[in-house]
């Protein structure tokens, strides 16, 4: 991570600057005009690829693409418009939706659900967030400081104060319930700042040293002031923590100069630039499991920091024991819908009958005028949901004669009638709050955490849910519905469920209908990005690799001393001879699985330059049978991954931008392994 490519999302995938152009460490600034002008004439040279899985930023079929197209000034200034608030037709549809969904069989037991929704009792919900963010040793009275230094060591300041508001709040509930409290929180914190690894002080000194340049960085390009005609933009930073950035904008909130330059908020959403780190884009399924809990644990600490800042309560609710339903399909639980379908189907990630929803959906759906807006039959779609329930599994199922309205009716009962929410009872009203956040960035901030924190197969099926979503935005044009259509649809499905009390048709009725819209909207269109690791977790996650790798070194000093002057000594020559290094990759492809190769590194070097090394060298073996061969000759085998495996990270997919040789800086004791990526496809 020692330098930074300027990296436009936008709806054509990402594209890299030269090296001369790298960002600095934190810094923002603006895109120059001249990039600005180059930029917009290559993308009307290329044709749009509608595909969801890019990491897309902007609406799949803007107004201004449409203007543009079309050359009609007028249509244009009416789409744009559109696209700033929702219509009265949405609206209507929105409270619409809202009442069906409350006249629906599932809200039967209303009452019922209520009194198995709970809030946690005082000092309950503390010990569960504890355990959640994998800080219960803190209250247990066998952990030893060193186990609670590992813990902490990786925290900002932000966080670790997030932290201790939490043990505060616990031992206050524990008086008042006269127990004794395990310990002070001055003795779990003071002796820890004592102890640390002094790289654990030397990278808390970075990171300061690091928000100073943010903090110091102008505020017009922190917020670039929107110009008329041209596009707005943001700039979306990963490499310092959230809550350590709304540390900054609260503070630059308060300066005169903020109100004149600060973006005012017209409903239209912005192209977001994202500097991209050398170490490139981690992904959700780039990580391997270990790490992934690691990684919600520390979204979970950094969460909970911002919404202190920003004054946000969020309570959580748990859901009780729920009736085993009767249905193979409805008001099943997720995982174990799941569980069930990967008996059938091994390497599936979203359930089986919502793959067919969304197949033919996609098919026969998308261009459908007023799809999941007008309502399927009432009569059909009681039958279609019977003889799915019947014959899914056992039989083929025939949808020549099944209506696209029926289908999406369907779609989305599925989704309201799960037995908890699909955003999570324990999170539903943290995405819920979202909504009355100002910054957008600090939106997005909330929602990748949030995204995080969902359980795999939650989030696996929300992805699917949205993709689907993005595809019917992309064919506005054929089915007459745009973005604030779609979103305002289906808000109530995700928001608004029977497991857990909402607060969503309180209230001035479009001004919440237009919240909950938004926060769907957000979903939709920056889906791609929120679908990301950023790299301040990235770094913490390898921070506390190392830091549990080096737990011995706790107990005595003299050992302590000696392995780092052992470590210092060893860098130090490694730099002097080795300035270009050759790094032995392992290959574990088809009948290769014991197989090595070679590959120099320098500055340039990427992922993808190793992996085309692999498939010349493929293609010129004998034993070569497989794999597509290009006119160039090289081979063409999409399934094949770097992975980067142990050292500081678990097992890391790399991706293809990948700079080999700042990873082999970060991470010089994790081996290279080429090989297949798992089939995470959603089709049928």
């Amino acid at each position: 991570m020692k330098g930074r490519e300027e990296v436009l999302v936008g709806r054509l995938g990402s594209t890299m600057e030269s090296p001369r152009n790298r960002l600095s460490r934190f810094r923002l600034r603006p895109i120059s005009a001249r990039h600005k002008r180059a930029k917009s004439s290559s993308q009307k040279e290329i044709v749009r690829n509608p595909s969801p899985t890019e990491m897309s930023v902007e609406p799949w079929a803007s107004p201004q693409d449409q203007a543009a197209a079309e050359h009609d000034a007028a249509h244009a200034a009416s789409s744009e418009d559109q696209e700033r608030r929702p219509d009265k037709l949405c609206v209507d549809s929105f409270w619409s939706e809202v009442e069906t969904i409350q006249q629906g069989s599932g809200y039967a037991d209303l009452d019922c659900t209520k009194r198995e929704s709970r809030q946690s009792e005082e000092g309950e919900q503390e010990e569960q967030w504890l355990a959640d963010a994998g800080l219960s040793t803190l209250i247990s009275e066998d952990s030893e400081d060193v186990e609670k230094a590992v813990l902490l060591s990786t925290l900002t300041r932000t966080q670790a104060e997030a932290v201790q508001r939490r043990l505060d709040s616990y031992t206050l509930s524990l008086r008042k319930r006269n127990k004794p409290a395990p310990r002070d929180v001055r003795d779990i914190f003071h002796p820890i700042t004592q102890t640390l690894h002094p790289e654990s002080q030397h990278s808390e000194d970075t990171a300061q040293t690091s928000m100073a340049s943010v903090a110091k960085t102008p505020l017009s390009a922190v917020t670039p002031e929107h110009h008329r005609g041209a596009p707005k933009e943001e700039f979306f930073i990963t490499d310092v923590a959230y809550c350590e950035q709304a540390v900054i904008f609260l503070k630059q909130a308060k300066l005169p100069q903020y109100t004149s330059q600060r973006r005012k908020e017209d409903g239209t959403l912005p192209r977001v630039i994202c500097p991209k780190c050398r170490l490139g884009v981690t992904r959700v399924q780039d990580l391997s499991q270990a790490d992934m809990k690691k990684v919600r644990q520390l979204a979970l600490i950094d969460l909970t920091a911002l919404c202190d800042l920003l004054e946000l309560e969020v309570k959580r609710h748990k859901t009780g024991k729920r009736r085993i339903p009767e249905s193979p399909l409805y008001g099943v639980p997720l995982a174990t819908l799941l569980e069930n379908d990967q008996k059938l189907k091994p390497n599936t990630t979203t359930p089986l009958f919502m793959q067919a929803l969304l197949s033919f959906l996609e098919k026969k759906g998308v261009d459908s005028e007023g799809i999941l807006r007008v309502p399927g039959s009432q009569s059909r779609v009681k039958q279609l949901q019977q003889t799915l329930e019947t014959n899914f599994y056992t039989a083929p199922v025939s949808w020549d004669e099944v209506s696209p309205n029926d289908a999406a009716a369907l779609l989305k009962k599925f989704i309201r009638e799960l037995p908890a929410p699909l955003l999570t009872a324990e999170y539903l009203n943290t995405f819920s709050a979202v909504r009355d956040i100002t910054e957008l960035k600090q939106k997005l901030h909330m929602l990748n955490l949030l995204i995080l924190l969902l359980p795999e197969p939650n989030r696996n099926t929300l992805k699917a849910l949205l993709e689907f979503l993005s595809k019917v935005v992309s064919r506005e044009k054929r089915n007459r519905m745009n973005l604030w259509a779609v979103a305002t649809i289906m808000a109530p499905n995700l928001f608004l469920h029977k497991a857990v009390p909402s607060r969503l048709t309180e209230g001035a009725e479009k001004g919440h209908a237009e919240k909950a819209a938004d926060v769907m909207r957000l979903l939709i269109r920056y889906q791609d990005l929120l679908w990301t690791i950023p790299n301040f977790l990235m770094s913490q996650v390898r921070k506390l690799n190392e830091n549990s790798h080096r737990r011995y070194q706790f107990y005595d000093r003299r050992i302590k001393n000696l392995l780092r002057k052992i470590h210092t000594d060893s860098r130090e020559k490694t730099d002097k001879n080795t300035s270009e290094p050759c790094r032995t990759v392992k290959i574990q492809v088809g009948d290769l699985v014991s197989s090595t190769m070679e590959f120099q590194l320098n500055v340039n070097s990427r992922a993808s330059d190793l992996l085309a090394q692999f498939q010349r060298q493929s293609l010129r073996s004998p034993d070569n049978g497989k794999g597509k061969m290009r006119r160039n000759g090289s081979v063409a085998n999409p399934d094949c991954a770097l992975y980067e495996v142990g050292g500081n990270i678990g097992e890391h997919c790399l991706d293809p931008d990948t700079h080999l040789l700042d990873l082999n800086n970060s991470n010089s004791g994790g081996e290279w392994v080429i090989r297949m990526k798992p089939n995470g496809s959603r089709q049928l």
